[in-house]
């Protein structure tokens, strides 16, 4: 194996990554001088992405993947009793998996790593935690791509032009990141309106709605990524989301004239036919009829 390759590896490590010499008893959790003796490794940063992983049970797995027209991987890492492998590629640029980061290269990379799953034909079911450790002499090690890739490098193997490549698998990888995200949020969004709870009340509440969403997945999130995830959401709807503000917002985005640009717009599109009046906005807003009225007029107070 390259020097390098393994350096990359290593420099790339958690300071206290997750380890295991036996899956069968879980993993633990320790320094990085401790951990690199293991078989198995986590290899991305808590936060921060800088390889994409894939499992491939097959054997053949560590070479197959030319077959499909893949990309070459930065590395395999095989197991030699049933020629099963990891196949990790090495990016350039780290991906930011904190909710801190910008959602849309999130998607991106989400897309890039489910369409090169299935180019792949890789375990839909792998978590993407930890993987075989290269250190270990019981795996076989191969390096195929010593250049680092860029997400839009990998895209060129893809076409991701192609509408079931673009979509993002709510239950796999970096998919589950945007769904936890998307789903909490716009939870929120509706949420903090009935009652305007204080900061801390109101950040328990995402946190456990947060952890409701993350046990729909059939492998979960680790609980300091939904943490992340939930105190995000909630110092931004309590920093943007309160009663005067609401007010100006209900202000600001449906004066008459906005509204009959959206009639116009959307009479053009149905023709009236089996959608809901754009003439409803509290049902757009998420409250009642009611108090859509009654705050609109006490902004005009």
């Amino acid at each position: 194996m390259s020097k390098a390759a393994l350096q990359l590896f290593n420099e790339r490590l958690p300071h206290k990554p997750y380890f295991s010499d036996d899956l069968h008893f879980g993993v633990r959790i320790a320094g990085k001088e401790r951990a690199i003796l293991a078989k198995y490794i986590q290899f991305n940063q808590p936060h921060a992405m800088f390889w994409l992983g894939f499992d491939v049970d097959r054997a053949g797995a560590a070479i197959d993947w030319s077959d499909r027209n893949a990309p070459a991987p930065t590395l395999t890492i095989t197991n030699p009793e049933n020629g099963h492998a990891h196949l990790l590629y090495a990016l350039k640029t780290s991906i930011r998996t904190a909710p801190d980061g910008k959602m849309k290269p999130l998607r991106y990379a989400a897309a890039v790593e489910n369409a090169l799953r299935k180019k792949l034909e890789a375990d839909a079911g792998y978590s993407g935690l930890i993987c075989k450790n290269p250190n270990h002499e019981h795996w076989k090690i191969a390096v195929w791509q010593p250049e680092l890739y860029t997400l839009n490098w990998l895209a060129d193997f893809l076409d991701l032009n192609a509408a079931n490549d673009k979509e993002i698998v709510a239950d796999y990888g970096l998919g589950r990141n945007c769904t936890l995200f998307d789903k909490t949020r716009k939870w929120a969004y509706r949420a903090i309106r009935q009652g305007w709870p204080e900061y801390e009340q109101w950040l328990q509440a995402c946190h456990e709605r947060a952890c409701a969403y993350n046990l729909q997945f059939s492998l979960p999130l680790d609980d300091n990524e939904v943490s992340g995830i939930a105190k995000s959401i909630a110092k931004w709807t309590s920093k943007n989301f309160d009663i005067s503000s609401f007010k100006e917002f209900v202000q600001r985005t449906h004066t008459p004239e906005i509204q009959s640009k959206r009639g116009k717009i959307g009479g053009r599109i149905s023709k009236g036919g089996g959608r809901r009046s754009l003439g409803e906005p509290w049902i757009e807003l998420g409250v009642s009829r009611r108090t859509y009225f009654r705050m609109k007029n006490k902004s005009r107070d």
